[in-house]
C-alpha cells in the first residue's frame, strides 16, 4: 500500500522535528505555509487542518515576538511527542527479561464507546490481545500506558499488572498469536522499499551539492551521483520530514519485541537502521532550512 502523507500527520512531523521552541513560541502560520509547500501541500490544506489540531486542543493561537499570526504546542501535544520520542529515537535493543505489562479492563455496557476508545488506545500503544479483555506488551511501555490512560480519563476501567510470560506455550509462539506478526512485517518492508533507495541516494550524492549548500557532505558520499541526486538543505528538510512521517508511526504499530522472539529475517531491524541514518544525515541539514522561515514572522495571518 503506498504511503500516505496527510497534512495534519505533516503538520506534526513538523512541529515533533522542529517546532518545540525552549520557550513556546509560536510558529508563523506563513512558516507552516511555505515550509509544508515544499511538500506539495497547499495553503488551503494546511489552514483547514492547522483547525483541525486547534479544535483538537493540540495548537494554540498565539503571536511571535513581532507580532505575527502563528500557532505554538499546548501542553498536552508535548507531553505527546515527548513521548513518542521515547519510541521514535530509541536505540536500546529490548531484553526478554524486562518482562511484560498486562492491561485488563472492564467498561460497562452503558459506556461501551469507551470500551471502544480503550481498544483503540490499546493498539495504537503497541499492545496485543493475549485473551478477551487481557492485553499484553513490553513492560517498557507502562509509563506511556498509563500517561494515555489518565489523559484519555480511562483508568478507572483498566487495571494494569507487570510479570512474566512462564507458560506453558513457548514465548516465541505465543507473541505469534498476540500480534499479527505477518502484518506488522509488511509495514516494515514498505517502509524500506520506500526510504532505503532515499538512504543510498545520500550516501552516493556529489560532495559538492553540499559544498555549495554550506553543509558538509553525507557520510560516505562521493562524486558518482546522477542528476537527481539531493545535497541542499532543502531537500534534507524535504526528505527528512518525510521518513519522519512515515517512521513515526511504526513504532507503534510494532511493540519492538525482543529478537529472542522474532525470526531471524525480521525486517524491523533494518528499517531501524534506515531511519537512524537518514535521522543522523538529514535532521540538522534540514534544520538549516527551517530556520529563517521560523525566525522571521513572515506575511501571511
Amino acid at each position: 500500500m503506498a504511503e500516505q502523507h496527510t497534512p495534519r500527520s505533516l503538520i506534526v512531523s513538523l512541529y515533533g522535528a522542529y517546532g518545540r521552541t525552549p520557550d513556546g513560541s509560536p510558529m508563523p502560520v506563513a512558516a507552516l505555509i511555505r515550509l509544508l509547500a515544499v511538500l506539495g501541500v497547499d495553503a488551503p490544506s494546511v489552514r483547514s487542518s492547522v483547525s483541525r489540531l486547534k479544535r483538537r486542543g493540540l495548537l494554540l493561537p498565539g503571536r511571535t515576538a513581532d507580532g505575527a499570526a502563528g500557532y505554538a504546542l499546548s501542553d498536552d501535544a508535548r507531553r505527546l511527542l515527548d513521548d513518542g520520542d521515547r519510541r521514535i529515537y530509541a536505540r536500546t535493543e529490548p531484553k526478554l527479561s524486562e518482562g511484560w505489562v498486562l492491561a485488563v479492563f472492564s467498561v460497562p455496557e452503558a459506556e461501551r464507546h469507551k470500551r471502544h476508545l480503550l481498544r483503540s488506545r490499546l493498539a495504537r500503544l503497541g499492545f496485543g490481545t493475549a485473551a478477551p479483555g487481557v492485553w499484553i506488551a513490553p513492560a517498557r511501555l507502562y509509563e506511556e500506558t498509563r500517561n494515555a490512560l489518565e489523559r484519555l480519563e480511562l483508568s478507572p476501567y483498566v487495571d494494569l499488572f507487570r510479570g512474566d510470560h512462564l507458560g506453558y506455550a513457548a514465548t516465541a509462539g505465543a507473541v505469534a498469536r498476540w500480534w499479527d506478526l505477518p502484518a506488522i512485517a509488511r509495514l516494515h518492508e514498505e517502509f524500506l522499499a520506500a526510504h532505503e533507495p532515499v538512504l543510498r541516494a545520500w550516501r552516493t550524492a556529489p560532495a559538492g551539492s553540499e559544498a555549495l549548500a554550506g553543509s558538509e557532505a553525507p557520510a560516505g558520499a562521493d562524486a558518482t551521483g546522477g542528476a537527481d541526486a539531493p545535497g541542499g538543505a532543502e531537500d534534507a528538510y524535504r526528505d527528512y520530514l518525510l521518513v519522519l512521517d512515515s517512521w513515526r508511526r511504526l513504532p507503534y504499530a510494532d511493540p519492538v519485541l525482543p529478537a529472542e522472539l522474532l525470526p531471524d529475517d525480521w525486517p524491523g531491524r533494518r528499517s531501524a537502521e534506515v531511519f537512524a541514518a537518514l535521522h543522523e544525515l538529514l535532521r540538522d541539514r534540514g534544520a538549516a532550512f527551517v530556520r529563517p522561515f521560523v525566525s522571521g514572522s513572515g506575511s501571511e495571518d
